[in-house]
């Protein structure tokens, strides 16, 4: 039965090779996945909501420095519960997907260690629309609306079809192992709004064309795109806004804490001491 399919998570925390990234830098830290946003590092933050996604079965992190990772609470107990395994990054994105997919059950769903406003509902959403769909492959996307109304500047860029402008939330699916094939469309780290020779290479020049032409439907051009790839591709608009901005900048770290302290209160004041003088 579909509901009873658990996906295996990769939560993807690596680093580029000799650069620290401004974010960890200002922190103090040595990797952004551990950058503290409201007072919790990014990492902790996306696999506390992995894990509490019923529709989530095992989870591994990949990560190049694994054992800053692995000493985090959150991340120390479900490795003691026997639940999550870390795993070596490799030199670039689409080799560590593949290096955390070995031996893994599938299917994969893979998320980003800076997705730091998706929930375990917005997991299980997308799960179960995957399932539903028969989906070999699948990307979620969020309507430009409503990434506007969960704030007016958490994302700048948005794809432009016939039926509207969407913007990626940075998780994937794959159904089996013989979609990791559709795992070298991110082997450049995405950006196709920014490169689009990426979308030449990943996609063919036809279908870039009709993208930045905006001619036809998501839908269509996933369809197209899964004649290329021999299996079935699939576009999955989730239901939240918030699920599409990431951690990327100064700009996004700032609209991403705002939001969390909304949702959560302050947690980056520590709370003040007891006044020895106070009654009681």
């Amino acid at each position: 039965m579909v509901n009873d399919v658990k996906a295996t998570a990769l939560v993807m925390a690596g680093k580029r090779s000799g650069v620290l990234d401004p974010l960890a830098e200002r922190a103090g830290v040595s990797q952004k996945a551990v950058v503290p946003v409201n007072g919790v590092p990014m990492i902790e933050r996306v696999v506390a909501q992995v894990a509490a996604c019923p529709a989530i079965g095992a989870i591994r992190v990949v990560a190049h420095d694994e054992g800053e990772i692995a000493r985090l609470p959150t991340i120390a107990a479900l490795i003691a519960e026997g639940r999550l395994s870390m795993v070596e990054g490799r030199f670039n994105i689409v080799d560590s997907v593949f290096a955390g997919s070995q031996g893994a059950d599938f299917p994969l769903l893979i998320t980003t260690a800076d997705n730091c406003l998706v929930t375990p509902e917005g997991y299980a959403e997308f799960v179960a629309a995957c399932l539903a769909a028969d989906a070999g492959g699948a990307a979620a996307l969020a309507r430009r609306e409503d990434v506007q109304t969960a704030d007016p500047i958490g994302q700048k860029r948005f794809y432009e079809f016939r039926d509207g402008a969407y913007s990626n939330c940075n998780t994937y699916w794959l159904g089996s192992a013989e979609a990791l094939s559709a795992a070298e469309i991110m082997r450049e780290g995405g950006q196709f709004i920014k490169f689009p020779r990426r979308i030449i290479k990943a996609f063919g020049l036809i279908n870039l064309i009709r993208f930045r032409m905006g001619w036809g439907s998501k839908e269509k051009l996933f369809a197209q795109i899964s004649r290329r790839f021999g299996f079935k591709l699939v576009p999955v608009v989730l239901s939240d806004g918030h699920f599409a901005i990431d951690v990327d900048n100064e700009r996004t770290f700032a609209v991403t804490e705002k939001i969390l302290k909304r949702r959560e209160g302050d947690r980056t004041t520590p709370a003040a001491a007891p006044d020895p003088h106070s009654a009681g």
